[in-house]
């Protein structure tokens, strides 16, 4: 007589499928629990930024959403190096994150060559926000519109200054833009903060300064500054009754500045959906989308295919910019 094994037909099978997960679909073991600990969210900006503030609201409704903390790891540095080295050496097990940038786009268009590659080196996951400069005058400055500047620095060529923060960032890239889409002589003058923008448009050593809004938030809002114009294609939430660019009289001008989250090139995409739809959901709500435009970022979810689009085209766009203006590689 035979003996029995004990083992079913059925215990065999469900036994055959768990070791082959164990063994050969690991990434789908860690995907289905995912996450089991906590994760880090890496930005290449010091703390107390807009970047750093939006950041850890995103970070903290995640993290009551999906039960782990999400941790933001401040790695500021030239170009983002540092934080893009960091995060695309990580394991791509969906617990390390890299705040990816219109700025990495940009590094990618002015570094000679980086220890990285953000279009191979990372999966983009979904938007998170997107942000305009602002262009404004001294508050008792002759200029009261956009088109008002325009005509005065074409009836005096290279007489009218623009200042912005240092050469390279989006803002002073933004300024070189307009310049050359509304075919001005006109200078443009590089400081190190804004502060220092801000007390020579006050001091008018500059006829306009390019910004962000939170960082000129508060000389607008004491009337210091008189706004002229947005960069985007329409008209803001955080100022309505300011056109952009392109309406103010330089038709076709737009720099959008956009943050998003990526993982490690290789992480699962079960995790990657994870966490986009938890994106979406944290986006859209209501308190979210208030503290985000209070310091003039527009909450937005994307598909990754969109983030990876958007990059793509900033690297052109941007090297395009940067020849032109012969701002010299790094």
């Amino acid at each position: 007589m035979t003996k029995k094994t004990g083992i079913t037909r059925r215990t065999f099978s469900t036994s055959a499928v768990a070791t082959a997960a164990a063994l050969g679909m690991p990434h789908v073991a860690r995907a289905q629990d995912y996450p089991n600990r906590p994760v880090r969210m890496i930005l290449p900006f010091a703390a107390g930024g807009v970047a750093d503030v939006t950041s850890r609201l995103l970070a903290e409704k995640l993290g009551d959403k999906l039960g782990q903390r999400f941790v933001v790891e401040n790695m500021p540095g030239p170009g983002g190096i540092a934080a893009g080295r960091a995060a695309a050496s990580a394991a791509p097990d969906g617990y390390t994150l890299y705040l990816i940038t219109n700025g990495t786009a940009i590094s990618v268009a002015i570094y000679k060559q980086l220890p990285f590659d953000p279009a191979k080196d990372f999966a983009p996951i979904s938007g998170v926000g997107n942000f305009e400069l602002v262009f404004a005058a001294n508050a008792d400055s002759p200029y009261k519109t956009l088109g008002d500047l325009i005509k005065a620095a074409r009836a005096q060529p290279g007489k009218l200054n623009i200042g912005t923060i240092a050469v390279g960032s989006t803002q002073n890239l933004g300024a070189e833009l307009f310049r050359s889409t509304a075919k001005l002589d006109i200078q443009l003058i590089p400081y190190k903060t804004t502060p220092d923008v801000t007390v020579g448009l006050l001091r008018n050593d500059i006829q306009m300064m390019i910004d962000f809004y939170a960082a000129m938030r508060s000389g607008l809002t004491d009337k210091k500054l008189r706004p002229l114009a947005t960069s985007g294609l329409t008209r803001t939430t955080f100022l309505p009754d300011v056109p952009p660019v392109a309406e103010a009289g330089v038709p076709g001008y737009e720099v959008l500045s956009w943050n998003a989250l990526g993982a490690p090139r290789g992480t699962p995409q079960p995790i990657i959906d994870t966490l986009n739809k938890a994106i979406r959901e944290v986006l859209a709500m209501p308190d979210i989308v208030k503290r985000y435009q209070e310091v003039g970022i527009t909450a937005r979810a994307s598909t990754p295919e969109e983030v990876s689009k958007r990059f793509v085209a900033d690297i052109k766009k941007w090297s395009a910019v940067i020849e032109r203006a012969k701002i010299p590689k790094l």
